[in-house]
């Protein structure tokens, strides 16, 4: 994606990070908008939350990225305006796996807009109680560590005593020790880190959220040039290959404008056919 004559070619779009996400932010956006990302310091984001959960995060995931955002733009005074907000859960298929989901939004109050890129993942999320020191290096081991960062408190995850930067093995080795000894039961709490700088699994959907947004931005509305033109409906009835029955998967997708009335219906043109086990006739 590299359009030479988009809107935002040239323009300065503030991003507000202290956790490294510019360097898989810039060069994505850079590259498709022609815009220039420009960093921006002097306020600690983890005042909005943090996975450690010593700083509880307020609202929703949207709610604290729209916020992140706008300080930023208020910092910079800048009208264009970019950052992110992750979480993590269990998968939403199964729920028997961690799951780490991306928000990245962009903000332009000169054109009034808001487009937000998403993406998701197998997380590297996980914890451990243990009194154990080969416990601790069995799980540092499954867990990614040193590129994945650890936390450790002593006793539980609500201590409020807490060693975050865990990354390397001398390092862990001195925490596990602090945390054993400050501890009332013998044992230590655990947990990958989940800031970007510190999970790389994390940072590479936060690239591919860069990716989702970019085409976003460069979806333009064909009556009014608005960026952001996309999906605001999926139409199902994608009839069964087995009894050309109508089924619950898409059909067809609406695209539709941030700001005028404008919509496309567009056929899917991936397949003509449902698989039969979505089809409420053959598989009722």
């Amino acid at each position: 994606m590299h359009f030479t004559h988009h809107l935002y070619r040239g323009q300065r779009v503030a991003l507000l990070t202290q956790h490294g996400k510019e360097k898989v932010l810039a060069p994505v956006l850079e590259l498709a908008l022609g815009c220039r990302v420009e960093l921006v310091t002097g306020y600690d984001t983890d005042l909005l939350g943090t996975f450690t959960r010593d700083i509880p995060r307020a609202g929703s995931q949207i709610e604290a990225v729209r916020q992140k955002a706008r300080i930023g733009m208020q910092i910079s005074g800048l009208p264009l305006g970019l950052a992110s907000e992750g979480s993590f859960g269990p998968d939403p298929f199964a729920g028997m796996f961690p799951w780490n989901m991306e928000l990245l939004i962009f903000i332009d109050d000169i054109r009034a807009i808001e487009v937000v890129g998403v993406a998701q993942g197998n997380a590297k999320s996980a914890h451990l109680l243990t009194a154990s020191w080969a416990e601790a290096e069995s799980f540092a081991h499954q867990t990614g560590f040193p590129e994945h960062h650890l936390v450790l408190r002593p006793d539980s995850e609500a201590d409020p005593r807490i060693r975050k930067g865990i990354a390397s093995w001398a390092t862990l080795e001195a925490a596990f020790a602090w945390a054993r000894e400050q501890s009332a039961s013998g044992r230590v709490f655990l947990e990958t880190d989940g800031r970007a700088h510190a999970n790389p699994t994390r940072m590479e959907n936060i690239r591919r959220a860069a990716e989702d947004l970019a085409k976003k931005l460069c979806s333009l509305c064909p009556a009014c040039s608005t960026p952001g033109f996309w999906i605001v409906e999926r139409v199902p009835g994608l009839r069964c290959t087995d009894c050309d029955a109508p089924t619950r998967e898409t059909r067809a997708e609406v695209h539709g404008c941030l700001k005028c009335a404008h919509r496309e219906t567009r056929e899917r043109t991936d397949r003509q056919y449902a698989d039969p086990r979505y089809c409420d006739y053959c598989n009722p």
